[in-house]
Order: C-alpha cells, then sequence, then structure tokens
C-alpha cells in the first residue's frame, strides 16, 4: 500500500496556515502523512476516526483535519500543551513567545486554536488537552489510525505506544513520527517503539517517507 495509491493534496489556504504554524515536521512527510490518513479514512470499514498524539501548535493536525473533513471523520488531538523536553527553557526548541506569563510555563493551547481557526478545522478536530496517559485512560473505541509524534523520551515514547497502539483497528494504521534507524540521524526512542510493534506480530510496516512509518495492524 504504497503512498502514492492516493492524490489528494492540502488545499493552498490550509498549507498556508500549516506553514506559518511553529512546528517541525517536513512538508514532504506532512503531505505523506496527508495521503496516509485520507487512505485509511476512505476505506469501506473506517469508523470515522483518528488520533494525533503531540499536537503542539497544529502543523501536521492541519493536514489530518483537511483529510478527515473529506470523509467526514474526525480527528482528535492529544496533548497536554506544556511542551516536550526539548521545548522547555534553555533547550533548543524552546520558543518564549508560547510562555504563559501567569503560569511561567509552556502553553501551545491557544496557539492551537489559532491555527484550527484559520484553518477552518475547528468542528473537525477536537483538542483533548490532557498527558497522553491520561487521555488514554478514558479512551474506549476502535479508531482507523493513532500517529504518534509526541514527546521523544523513552518514557513518553512508552507511554505513547502502549496506551494507544491498541486501538488501532485490524487493517487500520500505526503512524510514528521521527523514526531514525541510525543513531546519528536522531533520538531513539520512536524508533524503539517502530521496533517494539513490528517485534509483536500485530503489525506489518506498508511504507515509510523519511522518518514517517506505517504500519498497519493484523
Amino acid at each position: 500500500m504504497p503512498l502514492s495509491t492516493s492524490s489528494s493534496t492540502l488545499p493552498d489556504d490550509r498549507r498556508t496556515v500549516a506553514d506559518n504554524t511553529p512546528g517541525f515536521m517536513p512538508a514532504d512527510e506532512a503531505d505523506a502523512l496527508h495521503r496516509v490518513a485520507d487512505r485509511f479514512l476512505s476505506e469501506p470499514d473506517s469508523v470515522g476516526i483518528g488520533v494525533e498524539i503531540g499536537t503542539y501548535c497544529g502543523k501536521s493536525t492541519v493536514y489530518l483535519g483537511d483529510a478527515a473533513q473529506r470523509h467526514d471523520a474526525l480527528i482528535v488531538t492529544v496533548d497536554h500543551h506544556r511542551g516536550s523536553e526539548e521545548h522547555q527553557p534553555g533547550w533548543e526548541y524552546h520558543d518564549t513567545t508560547l510562555v504563559d506569563a501567569h503560569a511561567g510555563l509552556l502553553d501551545t493551547a491557544a496557539r492551537f486554536r489559532r491555527t484550527m481557526f484559520d484553518a477552518r478545522l475547528e468542528h473537525t478536530v477536537l483538542g483533548l488537552l490532557a498527558p497522553s496517559t491520561a487521555a488514554a485512560r478514558v479512551w474506549g473505541r476502535a479508531v482507523d489510525f493513532v500517529f504518534i509524534d509526541g514527546g521523544h523520551s523513552m518514557e513518553a515514547a512508552q507511554n505513547d505506544y502502549d496506551g494507544w497502539a491498541t486501538w488501532v483497528r485490524p487493517g487500520g494504521a500505526l503512524l510514528i513520527h521521527d523514526v531514525f534507524p541510525d543513531p546519528a540521524d536522531g533520538g531513539r526512542p520512536p524508533y524503539e517503539i517502530y521496533r517494539q510493534a513490528l517485534d509483536s506480530g500485530q503489525f506489518t510496516e506498508a511504507d515509510a517517507h523519511g522518518s514517517l512509518r506505517v504500519l498497519v495492524r493484523r
């Protein structure tokens, strides 16, 4: 199931919104994510729901939301909006413009809402403001895909995998971002959970684009 089987593309107005949104996903990988989401949400046995773990300001969510809107589906995007390890003061990706002066902590929730407003996706994308582990405890239904792009510590990646991979329907997809087989190219935790998914025997690799991996549930 190569990614090229779907020819869907993000409209120019929404691409502009995504391009102007803080985030770290390369455009070519975001386009691949869009095609994958479109594919799984359009299948005959689709349940009409995709989940994203790790919202940040909503850059990749625009791509997912656009694909979902085409099929009258929904995207649930989960984030505590306090930033991952690399977003904290003193780290490379800390953005002082996203700090809540009242709490003295990063708060990306308002920027995410602005992104969804500008992209006209407020009725398609449901923002779940909670840690991934807490949200997983109250979740209770199958989904067409889970896209894991949250914290990159081993604990965070493991929690995302343990809490959410189980909800992918048979024939649905587990999508993992920032998978780098060579340690010199990037952090290991996303690669480690990717290997766990394959070694579990529940998922098979269907495709890859850059650091994005597409695994299909048996």
